[in-house]
């Protein structure tokens, strides 16, 4: 009977170096040669299946079972997710909503010190944890540079600020697939992943400070306001995905640090308002201005997001709606009929993303839209994903074949045997390199996260806590992400200087990733 687990090559290391070739392909044409991504994944996807069929002999039959399950738990949860997250997002824009937003955001506070926490860190960090997908550093970034920021220091804000809420973004979407992917325990996963982020959130918000000012003697006058913007995110994210889930963790902390901090600066105004070089008060005034046909009240634009966050704490708090996860909402089916293949389950109600488009509906309405229009914007929603939904496809399929042939193992064994002991550290750096190519924390999940557990076991360490590692290092990874610093420049109206972005948040990832390593690695040792 054919074996998964074992090698065909007496060499380790070309054993190894066979099956990491579709993610060198990913890393070469995506980082390198800046091929469409879907283009990418498609022929990684078709290299993977030629090398599992010739050089692992994976019967053909179970190489095409590997890409039905990938395509089938591809769409489902994780592109409903993103299309539906998307689908908010232009229903809000469509509406109006989302200008109501900005304006109401935007004049918080004269001081470009707060007003890059609350748009930058809060409100952005809200918009991953909801929506994900781009949102969190187009709306930011443009918004920022629409209120007088230098478009570059815009963008490079943004993309550093896009990082720790990343891990629990997209509603969750990330930590889910890694606990299905990597066949562990969801609460035990989601628990890692926040304890392993609370010193980086705390920090994050000083970071932004400095970045912005490159003076610590400016961080002085906002240390109370950095301090409970990172604190507030950090205990509200960490209590919510411990003891609910992690569905909900990073909006809840998002919006806490988000009142939080709004709240701090209305009790304790401050005395130095921080100005860019050469601007005055004068000039710093914050003026949006909302098309009248399309004005919408500050409730009827945050209608979506409200809607969502009832909707998911009602599931998940509610024991009597539980039936919502069972039959006839929810189905098991096996397609993968190989070693090591179970059934796989589709929650079609309770997921994430039903829910997510049942609020953007019920918040459209609330925001005057038509139902006409609402279908309008969702096939155009769909459309304008296309190549996302090919890019997302073939990786999962990709994935699948690289598990179940055995793949991922060569690979795992090979970097356990290379980094031995010190594999933790490496761990978080491995992440990166997922988001790196992909541009999605969901992805290098996907990617890595089988193979992480693997090592793990390989060195005999907590394989939770070194897979939480990897969704942890996809945050860093996500501010160097072509994908991302292609959205943050498209915003701010900086198309022709990516590389400039580039080389500007390079080194917060290295040192973020770095850290991320360090703490990895002590933990692992207690």
């Amino acid at each position: 009977m054919w074996e998964p687990l074992t090698s065909p090559f007496a060499s380790l290391f070309l054993s190894s170096l066979i099956a990491f070739l579709p993610l060198l392909f990913l890393l070469l044409g995506l980082g390198w040669l800046k091929l469409p991504s879907y283009k990418v994944c498609f022929t990684s996807l078709v290299l993977t299946a030629v090398i599992a069929l010739t050089a692992w002999q994976m019967p053909g039959v179970f190489v095409l079972q590997s890409v039905v399950e990938g395509v089938l738990t591809g769409f489902w949860p994780i592109l409903w997710v993103i299309i539906a997250a998307m689908y908010t997002y232009n229903v809000t824009v469509e509406t109006g909503g989302m200008d109501t937003i900005k304006a109401t955001l935007a004049k918080i506070s004269p001081d470009r010190r707060i007003q890059a926490l609350i748009l930058a860190f809060s409100f952005g960090g809200f918009l991953e944890a909801a929506a994900g997908f781009g949102t969190a550093v187009a709306i930011p970034a443009s918004l920022l540079a629409g209120i007088g920021f230098d478009p570059i220091f815009a963008a490079i804000i943004c993309l550093v600020a896009n990082t720790v809420p990343v891990a629990f973004g997209g509603v969750g979407i990330p930590v889910i697939t890694l606990a299905q992917v990597a066949e562990l325990n969801l609460a035990a996963v989601t628990a890692s992943i926040a304890y392993q982020l609370i010193i980086f959130i705390i920090i994050l918000p000083f970071a932004l400070v400095l970045l912005l000012t490159k003076s610590f003697k400016s961080l002085k006058d906002v240390l109370g306001a950095c301090l409970v913007s990172g604190v507030l995110f950090a205990l509200f994210q960490t209590i919510t995905a411990v003891y609910i889930g992690p569905e909900v963790a990073a909006i809840i902390g998002s919006l806490a640090s988000l009142v939080g901090t709004i709240i701090c600066v209305r009790i304790f105004p401050l005395d130095n308002i921080w100005l860019f070089p050469g601007e005055s008060q004068a000039t710093n005034k914050v003026n949006i201005s909302i098309d009248a046909d399309k004005s919408v009240g500050l409730a009827a634009a945050w209608m979506p997001y409200i809607v969502l966050f009832i909707l998911i704490m009602s599931i998940n708090l509610i024991p009597s709606l539980k039936f919502l996860g069972k039959a006839p909402f929810a189905s098991s089916m096996q397609l993968y009929f190989g070693p090591g293949g179970k059934p796989a389950t589709f929650q079609w109600l309770t997921t994430p993303g039903t829910l997510m488009l049942i609020s953007a509906v019920i918040g459209g309405l609330a925001q005057k839209a038509s139902l006409e229009q609402l279908f309008s914007i969702f096939l155009r929603t769909i459309k304008q994903l296309l190549p996302t939904i090919g890019t997302v496809l073939s990786i999962v399929s990709m994935a699948k074949i690289m598990g179940y042939s055995g793949m991922i193992s060569s690979i795992a064994i090979a970097l356990a045997s290379a980094a031995g002991p010190i594999y933790p550290f490496v761990a978080p750096l491995i992440g990166a390199l997922g988001t790196f190519v992909t541009g999605s924390d969901t992805s290098s999940n996907i990617l890595f996260g089988a193979l992480q557990k693997q090592v793990a076991l390989q060195i005999g360490k907590d394989p939770v806590w070194i897979a939480a590692a990897n969704a942890t290092g996809a945050s860093a990874g996500k501010m160097i992400s072509p994908q991302s610093i292609a959205i943050a420049a498209s915003a701010t109206g900086l198309e022709q200087h990516e590389g400039q972005i580039l080389n500007s948040t390079l080194l917060y990832c290295l040192i973020y990733a770095l850290l991320l390593g360090a703490e990895v690695l002590i933990v692992s040792l207690l």
